[in-house]
């Protein structure tokens, strides 16, 4: 059973009120949408979603709720172009949970666990050409020492590649189990004992096969420029690279220009867009009952004023 991270925390801080329109950037299996839907009787809710297991399932969860709901089956990367489709333009408050949900680890034959012996896949969205199986057998050592290093922050990433490398020119690497012998050949004795030796590589191999951070910052951009003053934005994220990217966007928009800070009156156009409302770690307990959380950060912004009005 999937359970969401940081719940509690997340529809606080989203300061759900009635009659008004929410998002949901990544539905998964509902945790967060139930929660939301819950609160608006009047209002309404747009969740997305590229997985068509998670929206079938949560099609049945929402729909006992109420009917003031649309899923969209498509990447948040999308989210202006198929909010306009439904003629919306501004929203009062969006959720960003980012990282695989429990089911698509627990469906082993999504080949996303290390655990489990599986076809190399990892696809989120199943109609995506680009798989596992791909990266893994026909990057050249280059591009998988980049992408390891890049995106799973191995720090045997080159070592590893060639491995992969070595071992593919005899025949492909089919299944998940079979990756994960290699990659165990690839790293010192030491190293095993102090994780998963396969965990960040496939972290990695996960992020380019669904282009992840490549449409996270855009897609935070979007969603900021959608809000309504006093609309706020939840991010969620699960490794240093996404929590690194909504920092970034977070804190471009508020902050104040080197240029007036300092000064009595900040002029009008150099005032910022965004008030950071706090970031929340989960706590012991929510750990101990869900060790998807361990790695979990939420953050929370508040939009104060149109940037369009402002500086740039």
């Amino acid at each position: 059973m999937h359970k969401s991270v940081l719940l509690n925390e997340t529809i606080d801080n989203l300061n759900v009120r009635d009659n008004l329109i929410y998002v949901d950037a990544t539905l998964g299996y509902a945790g967060h949408s139930r929660e939301v839907l819950k609160r608006i009787k009047k209002g309404f809710l747009f969740a997305f979603d590229q997985d068509s297991e998670a929206i079938q399932y949560s099609e049945q969860v929402l729909s006992d709720i109420s009917q003031s709901y649309e899923i969209i089956h498509s990447n948040f990367v999308n989210l202006k172009q198929e909010l306009s489709k439904r003629g919306i333009t501004k929203i009062d408050g969006i959720i960003f949970d980012l990282g695989v949900s429990s089911p698509q680890l627990d469906n082993i034959e999504r080949g996303f666990s290390y655990h489990h012996n599986a076809k190399l896949d990892m696809r989120m969205n199943k109609d995506n050409k680009l798989s596992a199986y791909d990266v893994v057998n026909n990057y050249s050592i280059e591009a998988l020492t980049d992408i390891f290093f890049k995106y799973g922050e191995e720090k045997y990433a080159k070592s590893i590649a060639k491995k992969i490398v070595d071992y593919r020119v005899t025949k492909p690497i089919e299944t998940t189990l079979e990756l994960v012998e290699i990659i165990k050949m690839g790293v010192p004795e030491k190293y095993k004992k102090a994780g998963h030796p396969a965990r960040k590589v496939f972290q990695a191999i996960r992020i380019e096969v669904n282009k992840e951070l490549d449409i996270l910052e855009q897609s935070l951009e979007d969603a900021i420029d959608l809000l309504n003053i006093g609309g706020r934005i939840c991010v969620i994220t699960f490794h240093s690279l996404e929590d690194r990217i909504c920092k970034k966007v977070f804190k471009r928009h508020s902050d104040v220009p080197e240029i007036v800070k300092g000064l009595p009156n900040i002029p009008e156009q150099y005032k910022p867009a965004l008030k950071l409302i706090g970031r929340y770690l989960p706590s012991d307990d929510e750990i101990e009952n869900n060790n998807r959380a361990r790695s979990a950060t939420l953050r929370v912004a508040e939009k104060i004023r149109k940037r369009d009005e402002q500086h740039g």
